[in-house]
């Protein structure tokens, strides 16, 4: 048996076939005779064997049994048998009779226990199963030295599904010269393996010869699962195949010899599971003991939070060094060298702090907030601050640390050097603001606080107006008189200590009565700017609690339109602007979806527009007038603006990003999404909005839906504040038309802004009327598909538009309210929020439905008219005014015919 295949296990072999059980039986006849015969014979080789023969061929009915002892399965469920035989050419016998047979027939029978000895004729009672008729390839006939030559045959034969303990072998001759020389009994199995770190148990095959059968493996020691299930399939030869799924070392092992998963010795690490090896410890690290999955950092040596377990461990930089500082006033720049060891890190960056102390240093508190530092005051990058906003003649303490990315992990402080530097005499701050005490008809009587910073006892203060000169004053309370009557003056003062005068205030404008009533002060008036006049007023503790009122000044009365936007609109450095998406396409360039940080400020969402190249200066200066305009304002439903770029290129407008975009396309793409309150609530937003556009004094002359943005919270805010340039240039826009030499947006215009160009918050009221029609429809176009010269036409013959579908009739009647043809009877914009604030506060008063209301009107089309005549159908006439959606709701209201439509009127 030596060399036999090892995934073949032999449950027998008989080499002499010791122990058999012979019996032999006629097939007719009950009688038994024993032909089989244990003799002595010859191998192919002629070697002396013992073998098992049958040779009756003379007699006939033939039917000679050979039964082997009791099997055991242990558990395969097919089983193998290899038969070594011979057999006598029955041509070669003389006179043989024609029943002589050259096959047998093996047969099986399965049980659980042992039922046949030698003194029983277990075949006549056991179904035996049969595996197969044997037949001989070659036969042998010749006869040399007396004895037989032989030429030996060898076949194998399977049978299963086996399911009890074991089985008996029988063979049957019925009518053969035969020798059996050798049977070997054997089932096939898959053996234990170990494939991708993974061990597979011994497997046995299955019922049948092309059966696949599931080994589920286990990771082998020290390793993990990468891809479950792991499983290999045993085919019906005893073969692995199919490998599914695998094990990999774990973090601290290595692979060895394809199958084991080796510790890391002393001084390496293995960081992650997988096939990687083992390294060796980074530098200032180290691991003392086998499967170690990170070095742990010696004294002194920190790894940061990004670092890598492969990357070595690093320490904190030295102090920087050389400071030096240069005062001026009060703002100090400080300079300073990098440290002379970086901690083997080149994340280095320096922190300021800082610290006002008293004359006497006994101690010292942080600073004011608004101390100003640039570019930051935290991780600088660079070896150089400026630092402004100090307060003058006061001993500062000025603390530089330089820290990287294992600063945190030390249990020490920061390295760090000190320096104290003392500021100087400096010029006041700016005055806040003033205030009117009263007014007559030819002076004002004014009062403003002392600067936050005087930086110094303040000597006198310094008052610019425009048309009169008087001599300096000594409080900080004038009167100025020898006015003109009516008249709005530009008024700005500044302070002065021994130091020399602080900046001129923000212009604020006062105007004097034409009928006596007192007059409050009031900021930013829309006036030219005349020949300058100054006072000086000294000092003094009075101050005044009068509220002023801010009016809008129209950047395009400046001679230079740069200092309208240097006033309105605060600079921004682009390196703080990040732009990351077009959004949309405006006037002068492309508008995107970008970010802005400003220093000591949380990083937001902004829109930005952009100026594109190739510009000429009256461009720049219309684009940035919209800076200019918006920067005067500050109001939740007004867009804010952030600031402009004009220091770099491209020039940019950056203002709040509002996520849900223009209202009239957001309100289209949730049709029906909104109730009514809620729709209430947008338009109160807006009309609060335009509210503190008209006490600013400003005319928006393009108020609609599509110019009003709308945030993630369903904020509404005013925006587009850049008609000026429609009414004075062309444009494609097709909301706007031209009228008396400039472009305006009919639908939404009030008649006499479109008949005479007279704008005024009355004229915006008209065009919120049209956006509150907008709003409840959803943001259907108003007027539809009329013309725009058919609208012009239909209002003035007292045309107003049907409430939508749905909407309240309360809503409708306002609506109608601020579309009076008397334009001083339209409700103020104070009105309007109040009316929407009570509605809110009373929903029931939007229950009621508004109905079209039945006025009369002309029939809608004319039959007089040639072109309706050529119509052969209710179909061809809507096609041709490309409503042909309308068809079905045509014919379901029975206007089944020309004739029918040509009676309908607007009811």
């Amino acid at each position: 048996i030596s060399g036999m295949c090892s995934k073949c296990v032999f449950l027998c072999i008989f080499c002499t076939c010791t122990g058999w059980l012979k019996f032999s039986q006629l097939i007719y006849f009950f009688s038994f005779s024993s032909q089989w015969e244990e003799v002595s014979g010859y191998d192919e080789n002629l070697n002396t064997i013992r073998t098992y023969q049958v040779c009756n061929v003379f007699e006939p009915s033939q039917n000679n049994w050979l039964l082997t002892t009791f099997i055991d399965r242990r558990g395969a469920q097919r089983i193998y048998v290899e038969i070594r035989f011979t057999v006598r050419d029955c041509s070669s016998i003389p006179n043989v009779p024609g029943s002589c047979k050259e096959t047998f027939n093996l047969y099986y029978y399965e049980t659980d226990a042992v039922i046949a000895t030698k003194g029983t004729a277990f075949w006549m009672e056991a179904p035996y199963l049969k595996v197969d008729t044997i037949a001989a390839d070659e036969s042998f006939s010749q006869v040399d030295f007396g004895g037989r030559l032989m030429k030996v045959n060898s076949e194998v034969r399977s049978f299963g599904p086996l399911s009890k303990n074991g089985f008996y072998l029988a063979f049957q001759d019925y009518g053969a010269c035969m020798s059996l020389l050798s049977v070997r009994v054997f089932y096939k199995k898959c053996p234990s393996v170990v494939q991708n770190f993974a061990i597979f148990p011994e497997t046995m095959t299955g019922a049948e010869s092309t059966s696949l059968v599931i080994a589920r493996g286990m990771c082998i020691a020290n390793s993990e699962e990468v891809d479950v299930p792991i499983k290999l399939y045993c085919n019906g030869d005893g073969e692995w195949m199919v490998p599914i799924g695998s094990c990999t070392c774990k973090a601290g092992f290595e692979p060895d010899n394809g199958n084991v998963c080796r510790a890391c010795p002393p001084g390496t690490f293995k960081s992650s599971q997988g096939p990687g090896l083992c390294l060796q410890c980074p530098p200032n690290s180290r691991s003392t003991s086998e499967a170690a999955t990170i070095c742990v950092c010696r004294n002194g040596y920190y790894r940061g939070d990004a670092d890598q377990p492969d990357q070595p461990c690093t320490s904190v930089p030295s102090s920087p060094r050389n400071v030096i500082s240069f005062v001026n006033e009060t703002s100090v720049i400080l300079e300073w060298h990098s440290p002379r060891e970086t901690g083997g890190r080149n994340d280095v960056v320096y922190n300021i702090v800082c610290r006002k102390c008293r004359a006497d240093r006994r101690s010292c508190s942080h600073c004011d907030e608004n101390v100003d530092f640039v570019p930051r005051q935290l991780a600088l990058t660079d070896t150089r601050v400026f630092i402004s906003n100090l307060v003058a003649h006061t001993l500062y303490s000025f603390e530089i640390q330089a820290v990287n990315g294992v600063s945190n992990k030390s249990p020490y402080p920061a390295q760090h050097v000190t320096i104290d530097i003392t500021t100087n005499q400096a010029a006041p701050s700016i005055v806040p603001i003033m205030h009117q005490i009263s007014s007559t008809m030819n002076s004002f009587t004014l009062s403003w606080p002392q600067p936050e910073q005087p930086n110094g006892i303040i000597l006198d203060y310094e008052l610019r107006y425009y048309e009169k000169v008087r001599p300096l004053y000594q409080t900080n309370t004038a009167r100025v008189e020898g006015l003109r009557s009516g008249t709005v003056y530009v008024v700005q003062v500044r302070a002065r200590t021994v130091a020399g005068f602080g900046k001129f205030s923000s212009k604020m404008c006062f105007q004097t009565l034409t009928d006596g009533k007192t007059r409050h002060a009031t900021r930013h008036s829309s006036v030219q700017h005349h020949a300058s006049h100054v006072r000086t007023i000294s000092h003094s503790a009075a101050h005044s609690l009068a509220v002023s009122i801010m009016i809008y000044i129209d950047p395009f009365t400046y001679e230079d339109p740069n200092e309208a936007v240097r006033e309105f609109a605060k600079e921004i450095d682009v390196s703080t602007v990040k732009i990351e998406e077009v959004i949309g396409a405006g006037e002068f360039g492309e508008v995107y979806k970008g970010r802005l940080k400003l220093p000591g400020k949380r990083e937001i969402y902004v829109a930005i527009k952009t100026l594109k190249a190739g510009y000429v200066d009256q461009q720049r200066r219309d684009f940035l007038s919209e800076a200019s305009i918006m920067g005067q304002f500050d109001h939740p439903n007004i867009i804010r603006l952030e600031g402009v770029v004009t220091k770099s290129r491209p020039v940019m407008i950056v203002t709040e990003f509002m996520e849900n975009g223009a209202l009239d396309s957001f309100l289209r793409q949730n049709d029906g999404q909104f109730t009514v309150i809620q729709l209430v609530g947008m338009m109160r937003g807006i009309a609060a909005g335009m509210k503190y556009l008209s006490e600013m004094n400003y005319v928006h002359r393009d108020l609609a839906a599509r110019n009003i943005l709308v945030n993630s919270n369903l904020v509404c805010k005013v925006s587009d504040f850049g008609l000026s340039r429609y009414l004075q240039e062309d444009t494609s826009d097709p909301s706007y038309t031209s009228s008396l030499g400039g472009k305006i947006p009919v639908r939404w215009t009030a008649p006499e802004a479109i008949a005479y160009r007279k704008f005024t918050s009355a004229s915006d009221v008209w065009s919120y009327g049209i956006v509150m029609w907008e709003v409840m429809s959803f943001g259907e176009r108003p007027y539809w598909d009329m013309s725009n010269q058919d609208v012009i036409n239909a209002i003035e013959q007292d045309y107003r538009l049907p409430p939508p579908m749905d909407c309240p009739s309360a809503l409708h009647q306002l609506m109608l309210d601020c579309w009076q043809k008397d334009r001083n009877v339209r409700p103020r914009f104070t009105d309007i929020v109040s009316t929407l604030d009570k509605m809110i506060r009373n929903p029931t008063s939007l229950k009621a439905i508004a109905n079209i209301p039945a006025v009369p009107s002309q029939p809608l089309l004319d039959r007089s008219i040639p072109d309706f005549n050529t119509f052969s159908s209710v179909e061809d006439w809507l096609g041709a005014i490309k409503m042909i959606q309308y068809r079905d709701n045509f014919l379901n209201s029975g206007f089944t015919s020309l004739q029918l439509v040509a009676q309908m009127t607007s009811e």
